[in-house]
């Protein structure tokens, strides 16, 4: 199992140290999915939820998650992305809302983070808009399903 990168000889966190590191195109794609009833689908799809058009406010919500990654997660470095998109639709077979997030950068670190904030942000977002009307709710699915670019180089098959 290879090391842990953030942590130094004596235990203590550390931010990585990716000085040395070349910049290089990078792309992550997360995914997510809020499992919610038929009905509440139906309210979401036709705009009637009180709170507001769910899935373009989702929509703000991961997209503005994505640049807040580094204030939320304790050892990430804040990054200057290229593009952050996050992407919601409908999923009627298996009553749920299905949430994409992709992130780019050309820089010395990966963006699997923010990908992965956006998607998470946005599924909770969905959950607040519509809690009130329904109590049984799932986020689930959360992951990380492509990534290119740095030393690892492609994990997943292009979506």
């Amino acid at each position: 199992m290879p090391d842990l990168s953030h942590f130094d000889d004596h235990g203590n966190a550390v931010m990585v140290d990716i000085s040395p590191k070349p910049a290089t195109s990078r792309l992550a794609v997360a995914v997510a999915m809020v499992y919610v009833q038929q009905p509440t689908l139906q309210m979401i799809a036709d705009n009637q939820v009180k709170k507001g058009d769910v899935l373009s406010i989702a929509q703000i919500a991961g997209i503005m998650a994505t640049k807040k990654t580094a204030d939320l997660i304790p050892l990430c470095h804040p990054l200057p992305l290229s593009s952050a998109q996050v992407t919601l639709r409908l999923n009627w077979p298996e009553s749920a809302i299905d949430i994409e997030s992709r992130c780019k950068i050309t820089g010395k670190t990966g963006v699997e983070m923010e990908a992965l904030t956006g998607v998470s942000v946005a599924a909770l977002t969905v959950y607040d808009m519509v809690k009130a009307v329904d109590k049984t709710m799932v986020i689930g699915n959360i992951r990380l399903i492509y990534k290119e670019g740095g030393k690892s180089g492609t994990i997943g098959v292009s979506p």
